[in-house]
């Protein structure tokens, strides 16, 4: 049997070369679901409004609580909040996915650049924890002062 054509190889090639661009984008998209619990001394602390944001966009939650995100190279910055407390705040950096680099071997570096400025290369953690500080001090109550003068 007689090898097929160069010309013909090329061209198949070509056909199919775009079809392996953007793996990671395709394999597991642009957004990430992940879950957000804050904690105090310790423990699990509920009902905590959290803000998330990258340079892709600002998402809310409230603790416990699920939230999808768009990836990103950038970390992702929480802010939580809960009346009586101090804030959490947490920076969670992105890391890499393996596909991304596979992407450039096998799919050309057009692929990886669609999948890296995309965010697709990226994934952050499934589970951000983020500790919350001591009860904020009341403020002093001072009682108001009685006129004790005489008539």
């Amino acid at each position: 049997m007689k090898a097929p054509n160069p010309i013909i190889r090329l061209l198949a090639f070509s056909v199919m070369a775009p079809l392996f661009t953007g793996c990671a984008s395709i394999v597991s998209g642009q957004n990430q679901s992940l879950s957000v619990e804050t904690l105090h001394a310790g423990k699990p602390l509920s009902g905590a409004s959290c803000k998330l944001d990258n340079d892709k966009g600002s998402w809310f939650v409230t603790t416990p609580g699920s939230v999808t995100v768009r990836r990103s190279g950038d970390a992702l910055n929480l802010r939580c909040e809960k009346e009586g407390m101090e804030p959490g705040v947490a920076a969670v950096q992105s890391a890499t996915k393996g596909m991304a680099f596979g992407n450039i071997l096998f799919g050309g570096f057009i692929g990886g650049a669609v999948d890296i400025s995309s965010g697709a290369a990226y994934d952050y953690p499934v589970l951000i924890t983020v500790p919350m500080g001591s009860a904020a001090p009341l403020a002093n109550v001072v009682p108001p002062q009685t006129n004790t003068a005489t008539k």
